[in-house]
């Protein structure tokens, strides 16, 4: 994969000069090799990634908890279907109903008409996973989704009736697909990222993973700590607690690290 670091605003008095990395697949590379690395797409066309901190359940060492359990068992009425995108009936009222959730969910702006719609006829979603209510006939969710089997199913964007009766929908249909996936023998179900509190319910999986810049870490306080803290002035890497957390030195962590620039 070919990199490129696009600068981002620097903070010239603390020797701060941060980029950001895009990657760009090259001949022989498929999506599933930029997910591995950390990276997801950062267009509906795909034609790039940018690296990021996020999250993904191993799902062939997956073990449901009793709380996967019980969500599971709180929401049997559910029929859960995947659909490939070219199939899938994207009707003016599923449209106007996932619209009206973003505005609701992301807030004003985030998701506008066109974006939904380019999303929904770009490579960038494969699939969908829809939820029907078994005793209603009636739509319950829906996931959009990107699989590339068996390495990688990618949850991106999920829509559903927000109600006070369906505050359990959302990690029910993220949970639904974590079991679903796992019986298809997928490798991994990547969940977006995590860089927020608010982020922090995607890791009632075990075992959960998260790219943090160098590997893939299943340490979750490092996780929280990640979330919790600012960098003041410092690189992550300078920071002596965020260094404890790695059990190495710099050194060490640089000759096991997977990106490297050829000559």
């Amino acid at each position: 994969m070919k990199l490129l670091f696009s600068e981002a605003a620097p903070d010239y008095g603390h020797y701060l000069y941060p980029y950001v990395v895009w990657g760009f697949l090259e001949p022989g590379e498929t999506p599933a090799d930029a997910f591995e690395a950390g990276f997801l797409p950062g267009s509906a066309a795909m034609e790039r990634y940018y690296l990021v901190r996020q999250l993904r359940v191993p799902l062939r060492e997956w073990e449901s908890t009793s709380e996967n359990r019980r969500l599971l068992r709180k929401s049997a009425a559910l029929e859960c279907t995947l659909i490939p995108r070219t199939e899938f009936d994207y009707t003016p009222e599923r449209r106007a109903a996932w619209l009206a959730y973003a505005e609701e969910k992301f807030g004003a702006g985030v998701m506008p008409p066109e974006r939904l719609d380019r999303l929904m006829s770009g490579p960038i979603i494969s699939h969908l996973l829809h939820f029907t209510d078994r005793s209603t006939g009636r739509d319950a969710g829906t996931a959009l989704m990107f699989l590339q089997a068996p390495r990688v199913a990618w949850y991106y964007y999920a829509f559903y009736h927000l109600t006070p009766e369906t505050r359990h929908l959302g990690m029910a249909m993220m949970t639904s697909a974590v079991e679903w996936f796992t019986h298809e023998g997928f490798h991994h179900l990547h969940l977006g990222t995590c860089y927020s509190e608010r982020a922090l319910y995607k890791t009632q999986f075990e075992p959960m993973e998260f790219f943090n810049g160098f590997k893939w870490s299943r340490n979750l306080e490092e996780l929280k700590h990640l979330v919790r803290t600012v960098p003041n002035g410092k690189h992550r890497l300078e920071e002596s607690e965020f260094l404890a957390m790695q059990g190495a030195d710099l050194p060490t962590l640089a000759s096991a690290s997977p990106f490297r620039q050829n000559a």
